[in-house]
């Protein structure tokens, strides 16, 4: 086994955490932001990149080239290593950024390779190697949203992936077809045949409210789709806030500007 071997524990329901015991010297990558809290003995330290032994190997400009891809995917050209120091096993614990679910994916179980959304990745054993999965048809990629360009994690070890609201896993059979929001996909093995697909006639396009593009998948292989996308979250509750010329929300003191006007202010 080429990655470290973790153990861990899920906590929660809605807003998990994950809680990560590794033995000495062991070592887990995470995303920058994604910590909640460690165990005395734990070793935190920032690095270029995603630390896996690929990486290192291939010297600067490996290095460089892999952050280059990262920027592609709106992450951060730094990731952080949480390393057991110490002489007995320690833990450190890592949350989801908003209500959903943590998938643990074993990689050697996957061909040692898993498809997800670019936003999805939450932490993994070190190891793993985090780079960038291109959609082929760069023409409809572009206007496809989440769907052009998305990461791939390799490796052997283990992998943990945040998605919103309840994650629904289903295997796909030869030749069989699912068509899904672009938003909706959280991860995909890498065996299933991925592309994006502009929504037929112009009227349902237009007028439909779910987007232009979605996503056809075709088996075999297993599908990961999550109910509540982040931007459809985000969208909703954006749309729901009152907003005023000024750009505050409008009740954003409400209670003065009503409170003044009683007493005769104008």
């Amino acid at each position: 086994m080429k990655n470290h071997e973790i153990d861990y524990k899920l906590h929660g329901d809605d807003m998990q955490f994950v809680e990560i015991e590794l033995d000495p010297q062991e070592t887990v990558v995470a995303e920058a932001g994604s910590l909640m809290m460690m165990e005395d003995g734990i070793s935190m330290e920032t690095i270029f990149g995603d630390g896996s032994n690929g990486s290192s190997a291939s010297g600067i400009m490996g290095k460089l080239m892999g952050a280059g891809k990262r920027m592609l995917t709106g992450e951060s050209l730094f990731m952080t290593t949480f390393t057991n120091t110490g002489s007995g096993k320690r833990h450190v614990y890592f949350a989801s950024p908003y209500p959903g679910k943590i998938i643990p994916m074993d990689l050697s179980q996957y061909r040692g390779k898993i498809i997800c959304q670019k936003d999805a990745f939450l932490a993994a054993a070190k190891g793993v190697s985090v780079g960038i999965e291109f959609q082929r048809k760069l023409g409809a990629g572009f206007f496809g949203g989440e769907g052009f360009i998305m990461q791939k994690l390799e490796g052997d070890g283990l992998a943990f992936v945040h998605a919103g609201g309840t994650i629904h896993r289903k295997s796909l059979q030869q030749g069989e077809v699912l068509r899904v929001d672009t938003g909706c996909l959280v991860a995909m093995t890498s065996d299933v045949e991925y592309n994006i697909e502009m929504v037929k006639g112009v009227k349902t396009a237009l007028f439909g409210g779910e987007g232009l593009f979605f996503a056809t998948l075709r088996g075999p292989g297993t599908v990961w789709i999550q109910s509540l996308p982040f931007s459809r979250l985000a969208s909703r509750v954006f749309a729901a806030a009152p907003q005023t010329p000024g750009g505050r929300s409008s009740d954003e003191g409400s209670v003065v500007g009503g409170l003044f006007n009683m007493l005769g202010g104008k």
